[in-house]
Order: C-alpha cells, then sequence, then structure tokens
C-alpha cells in the first residue's frame, strides 16, 4: 500500500488496503474461537448471523460499487473486474439476507461464486497486463527465448481496451483525428 501512496495512485492504495481490511475481518468473523463472532450471532439464532454477515456482504456491495464508478475513466478490463466484484457482493448479501432461518439462500450463493471466480480471473489479468508494459516486455520476451530479445523488445501485449472518454482514450482520438486532418 505505501507504494502506491508514494507514487500517488490514490485509487490503488485506497482498494488495496480496503479489500486487504476485508480478508482480515472476513477471517475475524469466520474463524472459530478468537473472537467467536459466528458462533455469538449462532447462539442467538442463525437467523441473527445470516442477516448479520448479508449486511456485511452489503456494505462490501457499496463500498465496491463507489470504487466501480471511479474505474470508468480506466479500461474496460478493469471495469470488468470491478463490477463482477460489486455482483459477487450483491448477489452473496442477498443470498444471506434471502434465508431460511437456518440457511442462506444458495442459488443467489452459487452466482455469487460464479462471479467471485470471474473476478479472480479478471484480476489476474488485469495484474498481467499491468506487469506486462513495455518497461518489461524484453525481460518477459527474454523467459521464452533471449536470443530474440535483442531483435525485438517485444512477443506479446496484453490487450486493455480503454472508454472513449478515458485519457487514454481521448489521446488516441485525438492521434487519429489530427493524422486525419493533415491528410485533407
Amino acid at each position: 500500500m505505501s507504494r502506491e501512496m508514494a507514487v500517488g495512485n490514490t485509487f490503488g492504495a485506497t482498494a488495496l488496503s480496503s479489500y486487504g481490511g476485508f480478508w482480515l475481518s472476513f477471517a475475524i468473523i469466520l474463524t472459530p474461537g478468537g473472537f467467536a463472532i459466528e458462533t455469538g450471532l449462532a447462539k442467538i439464532s442463525e437467523a441473527t448471523f445470516l442477516n448479520s454477515f448479508g449486511l456485511y456482504l452489503m456494505g462490501w456491495f457499496i463500498f465496491t460499487f463507489i470504487l466501480l464508478i471511479c474505474t470508468l475513466r480506466s479500461t474496460v478490463a478493469f471495469f470488468s473486474l470491478f463490477f463482477t466484484l460489486d455482483m459477487a457482493f450483491l448477489l452473496l448479501g442477498i443470498g444471506y439476507l434471502q434465508n431460511d432461518g437456518a440457511h442462506p439462500q444458495g442459488q443467489c450463493i452459487i452466482a455469487g461464486g460464479a462471479f467471485g471466480l470471474m473476478a479472480a480471473f479478471l484480476a489476474w489479468y488485469n495484474a498481467l497486463a499491468g506487469i506486462a508494459d513495455s518497461s518489461n516486455r524484453s525481460v518477459l520476451f527474454s523467459i521464452l527465448s533471449w536470443i530474440h530479445m535483442l531483435t525485438y523488445p517485444s512477443f506479446f501485449v496484453i490487450p486493455v481496451a480503454h472508454f472513449p472518454w478515458s485519457d487514454k482514450g481521448r489521446e488516441r482520438r485525438e492521434k487519429v483525428d489530427n493524422s486525419a486532418a493533415r491528410a485533407a
């Protein structure tokens, strides 16, 4: 997190530290013994725990929605990551809130898990896209073929589409518009 703040990436620092806090709180809630939050609420009634956990997940849905709005100026891949993560929190929250008093609503939990798996895949995809940038493409290329490293600077580029209204999308549009104006 400190690196993200040091380079001025407030969004990255906020997201990484917050979701780190999510996993810590998730473990504190569900780990038996220790804080005994799940067992303490379940002693009141199982529905009390299920409803409380559903509200907890809905809080993360709201927070993730706020971050989702912030990704609209980024790439489609990054937006897709936060969209699927937001859908996972929403469906899991609904699943726990729509309980029968003993168990969460199974179909919503399964759908939320599916969106969670898609979010995990997109997180790895975005991580690879962030790592495979122009600063280290030759390093990545050298893993497969060090002989061609001197001839070719890169062997692949991870495709990430930019929204037309994002800074990079506008830059690309201006380059296209300027070249078309010069040709006329």
